[in-house]
């Protein structure tokens, strides 16, 4: 829930203000100053190397430059570079270690050697993969891959950009970049142009409450973290660079050229090397948290609404889906739960707490689960307890020495300071309180940009009520004034915030407000979303010792080693619906693969067609929620009866793939692979997918090709390489040995579903809740390319407790198996390789069916043997069918053999234990 109207900037006046702001003489000039000059580098203890570099030549545009400053290089592992470049005599600010653990450079103002003047030596600093070169005068610097030559990154100026500039509240920096890299990142924004970054678009990184509904404008996150993508003589090559600083930035990337505007902190690059996407995702997670596991509800179907006006209507929804035979895992509360907007409360007219725990055991013995929202805005009550307890803790953000007043829903409130470890305590007490009254298995924190209806410094009116109970609630009614006496307040350089260069305290906490030791809201303001995330972590995580579950709208460099994100208030429109597809691809490249957008749309009421095809969409989006506006009209999915087809069909796949998605989680956790996917993660070599957003992976085999457009029946999809078959009806094919794109047919109640070669894909039955959907027996999809004489395919999946805090094996209460599958000579053998069987033989499941795909011939399976025994041994009979494979382009076209699939039912082999199982496969028919 957001405010919705009072922010929304026309897309037309964001670009065009952007537009002026970036080429104005004074914003891109690149003659702000000469540089510095590197006076001396060495070796540093810890195995890195530091210099000290002088500014040439003084000038105040944007204030003072700060006369010398440290470097600090170090090749932190085999594939990570890190460039830091600060103030060599005073500490400045910099994303807390404590909130993202790192390694520290050595401190300021401790001079290495005997003289900061030392002979210049070094000319490269080289690592296994990156090597570090620089210029010393004017001090430049680049960065390269050893492997092929290339420059990754280079700062020597030159027509298009000038020399490094480092001020206390202004930092400029710029790279020269190839024309043909493909650029992706730099987030939070919506690209209506897709997830490949286009030039001169602005691009502005400042946590914001703006309806995701305005393009290309700094949203609600900020992930200053870019991946380049690069074709080298027909070779892919991926690398990222990560600055590290959560002070305000606007990034002008021109095409060939990206030049850096940050108003305060540090340079702190981080250099990973790849080459594949998945290395980059990789080296990044390492360093900035591996996302979070997730519990296994979460990847089930979830539907929220800001109107749920009392307990009765909650109930009818869940009721309703059921009789409409959708799926249905979690049922949420917007604050209409909550006693006057009031974090932590029950409305005791509306929600009564005797009447909700007894919905909530219901349900909960059904296996769904209950999520409600949290704003950080507390009320200003005397009467309240947790304003009281909050006041005597002293947990809020200060200004002038007293709690900062803003006004949020409840009406006036203070934020609480969550970079004190005071506040962290007082936050899970709260917590704790409010889970022994309401069992809650999730939160869902909102408005933490933060968000604030008002600006400057304001006071409670006397003599009117505020809010005053009419109109929307999101418009001011505190006596305000401007702060604009600092330079905390009014920076030299304005960056593009909310798309029109507003001031950076506009509708936030002011930025000259003070934090837990000093720290200004200036310095700190895009981590406070990431800051509360980690503490509502810790405190859900110490309730129960469960999997932690939270929803956060602000994001940060490392918020998906905690949290899962929806991508905001967005529109009931076609353009949003586009849009969330490549919103949802950055996400995976930020290290937050949990990540969907509000299906169907947040407001305003979306056409019966548009709900259709979103769910369709938002059914395969690693998140899957249904979330509406309060003043939109009802939208859940049975409010339809096509909408309700359309979501058994897509959600009815969704939930048979769930030990997929699961595993996918697990991968995630593990390695920062992202669950959605762009299709150029899996076909770096296929350049002609680098900028496609129209179309996605689900891990690296399951392409999801929606239909994005009003009135269309049918939809182009891009094939990269390969054979592809649709999971609705496997004999379906499309093959092609080059790629290519190819129209499909789509009607209303359609979603086109294609699984790729080689792959090992485990399902199940699926249900209607997760829980009942996980204990039905498996079946395994394995695809070869089609008519192949020779093939292989592998998969794997993963099994555990999902509400356990940790994610892994070695407990003994997970399983993990490797399956492979492979065809030569006539023969199809498949067999699995189990890590802990332990877990899974305790739940009994087994293997019912197996379904192989693009097998050469026409003729039946023979021979049938199950871990060394004949078929005809076997206590149960087994099935065995074939079905002969039609293309929607295909082998005919691409002068290959037919190909069939074969069914192999009535199986029970154990999941937990090895199994090897064969069979001679006829090719005598093969044309």
């Amino acid at each position: 829930m957001a405010v919705v109207t009072s922010r929304i900037v026309l897309s037309s006046l964001s670009l065009l203000v952007a537009l002026i702001h970036c080429f104005s003489p004074i914003h891109c000039s690149n003659t702000i100053g000469k540089g510095y000059r590197l006076i001396s580098i060495e070796e540093s203890p810890d195995g890195g190397f530091i210099g000290y570099l002088q500014v040439k030549q003084k000038n105040k545009i944007y204030g003072s430059d700060i006369t010398t400053l440290r470097l600090f290089v170090k090749h932190e592992t085999d594939a990570r570079l890190r460039v830091h470049i600060t103030d060599a005599k005073k500490q400045r600010w910099e994303v807390p270690y404590n909130l993202l653990p790192r390694e520290q450079p050595p401190r300021v103002g401790k001079l290495i050697g005997k003289s900061r003047k030392s002979p210049i030596t070094v000319q490269e600093l080289s690592g296994s993969e990156l090597i570090f070169s620089y210029t010393t005068d004017p001090f430049s610097f680049a960065v390269k891959r050893r492997s092929n030559g290339q420059t990754l990154f280079n700062t020597s100026s030159n027509s298009a950009f000038g020399e490094m500039v480092f001020k206390d509240q202004y930092l400029e920096i710029s790279t020269s970049l190839p024309k043909d890299a493909s650029i992706y990142g730099l987030g939070e924004n919506s690209q209506a142009n897709g997830i490949k970054l286009v030039p001169n678009e602005p691009y502005t990184l400042y946590t914001e409450d703006v309806s995701a509904i305005n393009l290309n404008t700094d949203l609600y996150g900020s992930h200053p973290v870019y991946m380049d993508m690069r074709n080298v003589g027909g070779k892919p090559y991926a690398h990222a660079v990560l600055l590290l600083n959560s002070n305000g930035m606007d990034v002008f990337y021109r095409g060939t050229s990206l030049t850096y505007k940050v108003i305060g902190g540090v340079f702190d690059f981080y250099f990973v090397a790849g080459p594949s996407p998945l290395d980059v995702v990789d080296q990044y997670t390492s360093l900035i948290g591996r996302p979070a596991p997730m519990p296994y509800w979460s990847l089930g179907f979830h539907q929220c609404r800001w109107g749920y006006h009392n307990l009765s209507v909650v109930e009818d929804v869940v009721d309703n889906y059921k009789k409409a035979k959708i799926p249905l895992d979690v049922i949420w509360n917007d604050d209409d739960h909550m006693d006057g907007h009031k974090d932590f409360t029950l409305n005791p007219i509306t929600y009564p707490r005797a009447k909700l725990l007894k919905f909530l055991d219901r349900i909960h013995k059904m296996g769904m689960k209950y999520v409600v929202i949290n704003d950080p805005g507390i009320g200003v009550n005397a009467s309240y307890g947790v304003y009281q307890r909050a006041m005597a803790n002293d947990v809020f953000i200060k200004y002038e020495e007293k709690p900062f007043l803003a006004q949020v829903w409840p009406g006036a409130v203070h934020f609480p300071d969550f970079l004190n470890p005071k506040t962290v305590a007082w936050w899970g007490d709260e917590i704790r309180r409010f889970h022994e009254m309401v069992p809650i298995d999730g939160l869902w924190i909102d408005m933490n940009e933060v968000s604030n209806f008002c600006s400057g410094l304001c006071t409670i009116p006397k003599g009117k009520q505020c809010p005053s109970g009419e109109g929307p609630g999101w418009d001011c009614c505190l006596d305000c004034k401007n702060i604009t006496k600092t330079r905390w307040d009014d920076p030299p350089y304005k960056i593009n915030a909310t798309g029109v260069i507003a001031p950076v305290g506009f509708k936030t906490i002011a930025t000259s407000a003070l934090h837990y030791n000093g720290v200004r809201e200036y310095d700190a303001h895009s981590i406070y979303g990431f800051s509360e995330t980690i503490a509502t972590h810790k405190a859900l995580q110490s309730i129960e010792g469960k999997r932690p579950f939270i929803l956060s709208r602000s994001t940060f460099v490392g918020s998906g080693r905690y949290a899962a994100h929806w991508t905001g208030d967005n529109q009931g429109t076609w353009q949003s619906l586009q849009v969330s597809i490549s919103t949802m691809l950055n996400f995976g490249i930020f290290g937050v693969p949990m990540v969907g957008s509000d299906i169907c749309g947040f407001y305003p009421q979306p056409t019966e067609e548009l709900c259709n095809r979103w769910i369709e969409v938002g059914a395969f989006y690693p998140f899957s929620r249904d979330h509406a506006n309060y003043y939109s009209p009802r939208q859940e999915l049975y409010q339809w009866d096509t909408v309700a087809e359309s979501a058994r069909n897509a959600l009815g796949m969704r939930y048979k793939i769930l030990p997929y998605l699961y595993t996918l989680n697990y991968e995630a956790h593990m390695t920062g692979a992202p669950i959605a996917r762009p299709l150029f993660f899996s076909f770096p070599e296929f350049t002609e997918c680098y900028g496609s957003s129209r179309q996605f992976l689900l891990g690296s085999s399951l392409m999801i090709s929606p239909v994005l457009e009003q009135g269309k029946t049918e939809v182009e999809a891009l094939f990269p390489p390969g054979s592809w078959y649709h999971m609705f009806d496997m004999t379906r094919a499309v093959v092609s040995k080059k790629g290519k794109r190819v129209i499909l047919p789509a009607p209303l109640n359609f979603v086109n579903v294609h699984l790729y070669q080689n792959t090992i894909l485990p399902m199940q039955r699926g249900g209607l809740i997760s829980k009942e959907a996980r204990t039905t027996p498996f079946s395994l999809v394995i695809a070869f390319p089609a008519g192949a004489t020779e093939g292989y395919a592998k998969g794997k999946l993963y099994l555990d407790e999902d509400e356990l805090p940790e994610m892994k094996l070695g407990n003994g209460q997970s399983t993990y198996i490797d399956f492979y599958a492979s065809v030569g000579n006539g023969t199809v053998k498949m067999w699995s390789e189990v890590k802990e069987g332990k877990f899974a033989l305790s739940k009994g499941w087994v293997i019912e069916k197996v379904s192989v795909l693009g097998l050469r011939g026409g003729g039946q399976a023979s021979e049938i043997e199950i871990n060394g025994s004949p078929v005809s041994n076997q206590e149960k009979k087994i099935e065995v069918s074939s079905k002969e494979h039609t293309y929607v382009v295909g082998l005919e076209e691409e002068g290959e053999n037919k190909s069939v699939m074969v069914e192999v039912r009535g199986l029970e082999m154990l999941v937990g234990k090895d199994f090897n199982m064969s069979w001679k496969m006829g090719i005598n028919g093969a044309n």
